[in-house]
Parts: structure tokens; C-alpha cells; sequence
């Protein structure tokens, strides 16, 4: 999730003119969107607890709900953006997340709030969003636009922690809401102005959902346990916001105004102490390792918060978390793009965000369940709990191979006769043959395939009638 900003303007300067215009304009999308959605979180909890119908857990139904209507609507509306065009549903998402923004603005209640969050969350367009990266880039360049955009919502999310409680302090919460709807006027002004119009729509299985892979991949142990992570990352991210923010202006004595720089602390400290260990046990091979411990230093720091909290020991607790997160942000949309089965990964990531946004949803209003009834101590217990049921799950986890994938044009040949000429090659793991589209998504290892011997063998292989076009699509998503 998290990118910094020279490997970010590296990747772009990678494209073409009209896919640098692309990307770039799809990375702002996602950014806009992401830093309406996510500047709340440091300022909510604060900013309502005089409300006369204020709860914890009306508090935590409110900060979750985007989440229940993005898991909801976000499969439907890229399906709905192959039949009527991705510009209607990216514009009318965008319409009905600025109206949902309006709505919480004007709100003098909290549940007036949570409405509009629920009709901000229902301008899911993040499916038909990536749909739109296949459109606009070559397969070559998927991956790098792909990592480019992750590194623009990781940047979104450190620049909402600090901004949310800089406004606050300058036009009060209806402010954040106010800023949310213009940067969905500004989102709407990119569709239009800077988005390229002249794009033909491209159907790919490895970047778009297919309902009917949806039963084979729900079986697959493995892709399993990466979603049991990715609810259980974001059930404990979205579920701490119901009470840092109280936890660092009352016990901390820190003001609200001062938020800002103890959140960039906590996401920029927690970004540099994971990234040395995330590069180590890439080049050693050791990356369930880091997998498993990152998961336990997270559940240990919550199982301590719930026993005592001090000024000294709370915000190493909290960096502790942060870095944690930070490292299992960047590892595991990686390893679902290297673990899903080859032609299905649109999909597989498809279940995932489905999966985060449960998360999100479930982390608010169970995180405010717990403290209503049990306080801080009673919610640092549950995330301590949910954390190590999640290590527990982790522990069957399978490392992923370092696998990539290509799409390659299979030029009318019969399908069975085709998969075992490629099967037979040393080095190709996988073959998807796609029924009359005369395409094949091949998985091969690239530490032991050889590209340049086998392209002659493809061209070859239907006496010269057809060539095989060999476009990498890399398993790695950043």
C-alpha cells in the first residue's frame, strides 16, 4: 500500500504519453476518494462525543459503514461498467459520493453522519477503476500502474491522518466533509478534462472479477487465510480509531490541534522500521517469517495496551502497530496476486477488497460493541484476540513462489493440444486456455524458463498462420 514518492514518479516516467496521462489521472481519482474517505478516522471520535445521540458503538457503525456498502456494490458496479461504459458509473459513483459528503456536512447528529458515510461508501468505484488501468495500459506496463496507484493510496492515507485534524482545528468536523465533496467535484473534473476518452474496453481475467471463478477460489485454502488477513489488518486498523484519538489528547495530553504530527510519527516511523526487514526477508527468502512476526508484535502490542497505558510506553505500543501494519499493508496484496491461480487473479482480488472492506466494517462496529460495554481495556483484548486468531490461521500459510504470468496469443490452435505443448516446457507451472478469445494466461518461472528459446517455438507452432504475442503480466502487485 505504502510507496514512496521517488519509486512512485519512477514507474510513471515508464509509460507512454498517453499512459502516463492515464495512470495519472487514475492515481488521483483513487487519492481524492481515499483521502475523503480516510480523514475522518483521526477526528471522529473526538468531534461527536457531544452529540445528544452519541454511543461507542453508533460511533463505530459510523466510522464502518463505507465499508458494509463497499463490499456491497463494488463487484456489481465493475460488472455493470463492462455493459454500460466505466465514465457513467465512475461519474455517477463519484455524484453519489459527493452527495453522501453534503449529507454528513449538514448532519447535526451522529447518526445523520452515518448515513452519509454509508452513501460515500456506495460510490464504489474501485473495481470499475482498475478496469480502466486494463484499458488504458499495455500488458507490460500493468504491473508498474498498478504498484503506481497502491503507492497513491498509501499516500493518501498518511496525508488523511494529518489533514483530518488540521482542518478540524481551522472549520470543524463539517469542514472534513466539506473538503470530501470537493475533492469529489475535482474527481469528477479529472473524468472529464484529463482522463484520455479514446480507450477501447479490454476484458482481462488477470485485472477484472469473473462470478463464475468465485466458488473454485473460496476453496482455496491459501487464498483463504491472506482474506482472514486482510479483514483481520483492517478490523483492527478501522476498530484503534474509536479510541487513539481519546487515548492521545486525555491520557497523552496532547491537544487535537497536535494530532497531525503524532499520526505522520506513527505511519512514517512505523513505514522505515518495517522496510528493513521487508527487504531482508525478501532477498533471504524468509518472508512468512516476517509474515508471522509482524502478526504477533501487533497482537502483543494490543494484549499490552489492555493491561496499562503510560506516557512512555503507549506511543512505543502504537509504533509498534503502526509498523506492523505498515509491513502486512505491503506483503499481502503481493502474495494474493502470486498465489491466486493463473487467469484468476481480477478475481481473487476482487474477494480480497470484498474481505477488507467486511473488515473495516465489522473493526467499527465491533470495535464499538466492545467499548460500550467493556471500555479501551475491553477493545485492546478483542483486537489482541481477532490479531492472534489471525496468527493462528497464518501459521498453514504457504510462501509464495516468485512466479509470473503472461498472456499470450494462442492463435486459434485447439485448447487441450495447445496446454500440453506449453505444460511441457521446462519452467511453465500453469496454462488458462480462454475459450474463443484466443488468449492464454501461461505462469511460468523465470528463474528457470528460458524467454528467448521459447519464442520461436511459439511462433512456429501454427505453421507460421499465427504468432505468439508474449505480454508479462508479473504476480507481484506493489
Amino acid at each position: 500500500m505504502l510507496l514512496n514518492v521517488d519509486t512512485y514518479l519512477t514507474k510513471i516516467s515508464q509509460f507512454s504519453a498517453l499512459e502516463r496521462r492515464a495512470v495519472t489521472s487514475l492515481a488521483t481519482l483513487y487519492s481524492f476518494r481515499m483521502l475523503g474517505l480516510f480523514m475522518i478516522l483521526p477526528v471522529l471520535a473526538l468531534e461527536v462525543s457531544g452529540y445528544p445521540d452519541f454511543s461507542p458503538w453508533l460511533l463505530g457503525l459510523t466510522l464502518g459503514i463505507y465499508g458494509l456498502t463497499q463490499a456491497m456494490l463494488q463487484i456489481p458496479l465493475g460488472l455493470l461498467s463492462d455493459r454500460i461504459g466505466r465514465r457513467p458509473v465512475v461519474v455517477g459513483g463519484l455524484v453519489v459520493f459527493i452527495i453522501g459528503s453534503l449529507l454528513a456536512a449538514n448532519a447535526d447528529s451522529l447518526i445523520g453522519i452515518l448515513f452519509g458515510r454509508a452513501l460515500q461508501g456506495m460510490g464504489a468505484i474501485a473495481s470499475t477503476l482498475m478496469a480502466m488501468v486494463t484499458d488504458f495500459t499495455e500488458e507490460k506496463n500493468r504491473t508498474k500502474a498498478m504498484a503506481a496507484i497502491g503507492g497513491s493510496i498509501g499516500i493518501s492515507f498518511m496525508l488523511a491522518m494529518m489533514v483530518g485534524p488540521l482542518v478540524v482545528s481551522y472549520a470543524g468536523l463539517s469542514g472534513v466533509f466539506w473538503l470530501s465533496a470537493t475533492l469529489g467535484v475535482l474527481g469528477i473534473v479529472v473524468v472529464l478534462v484529463t482522463l484520455p476518452k479514446a480507450v477501447t474496453k479490454t476484458k482481462n481475467r488477470e485485472t477484472q472479477a469473473d462470478t463464475k471463478q468465485l466458488l473454485s477460489l473460496l476453496k482455496d485454502a491459501n487464498l483463504m487465510r491472506l482474506n482472514i488477513g486482510i479483514f483481520a489488518l483492517h478490523f483492527a486498523l478501522m476498530a484503534c480509531f474509536l479510541v487513539i484519538p481519546d487515548i492521545l489528547s486525555n491520557e497523552l495530553q496532547i491537544p487535537a490541534t497536535e494530532h497531525w504530527w503524532v499520526y505522520l510519527a506513527l505511519l512514517g516511523g512505523g513505514f522505515f522500521i518495517m522496510l528493513p526487514p521487508l527487504v531482508i526477508a525478501e532477498r533471504r527468502g524468509s518472508q512468512k517469517t516476517s509474515f508471522i512476526i509482524a502478526i504477533a508484535c501487533m497482537a502483543l502490542s494490543m494484549a499490552v495496551l489492555s493491561i496499562g497505558r503510560n506516557p512512555w510506553l503507549t506511543p512505543i505500543l502504537l509504533l509498534v502497530f503502526f509498523s506492523g501494519f505498515n509491513l502486512l499493508e505491503a506483503v499481502l496484496p503481493s502474495w494474493m496476486s502470486k498465489m491466486c491461480p493463473v487467469g484468476s487473479r481480477g478475481t481473487a482480488m476482487g474477494v480480497y477488497s470484498t474481505s477488507q472492506f467486511l473488515g473495516t466494517f465489522f473493526g467499527g462496529l465491533m470495535g464499538g460493541l466492545s467499548v460500550e460495554y467493556a471500555g479501551a481495556d475491553g477493545l485492546f483484548v478483542l483486537l489482541a484476540m481477532v490479531l492472534l486468531g489471525w496468527l493462528i490461521v497464518s501459521i498453514g500459510l504457504q510462501t509464495p513462489r516468485a512466479l509470473h504470468t503472461y498472456v499470450v496469443n494462442s492463435g486459434g490452435v485447439e485448447q487441450q493440444d495447445f496446454a500440453k505443448r506449453m505444460l511441457n516446457i521446462a519452467g511453465v507451472e500453469d496454462i488458462l486456455v480462454v475459450e474463443g478469445e484466443q488468449l492464454a494466461y501461461v505462469r511460468v518461472d523465470r528463474k528457470i524458463i528460458d524467454l528467448a528459446s521459447i519464442e520461436p517455438y511459439l511462433n512456429s507452432r501454427t505453421t507460421g498462420e499465427h504468432h505468439g504475442a508474449w505480454h508479462q503480466q508479473s504476480d507481484h502487485c506493489g
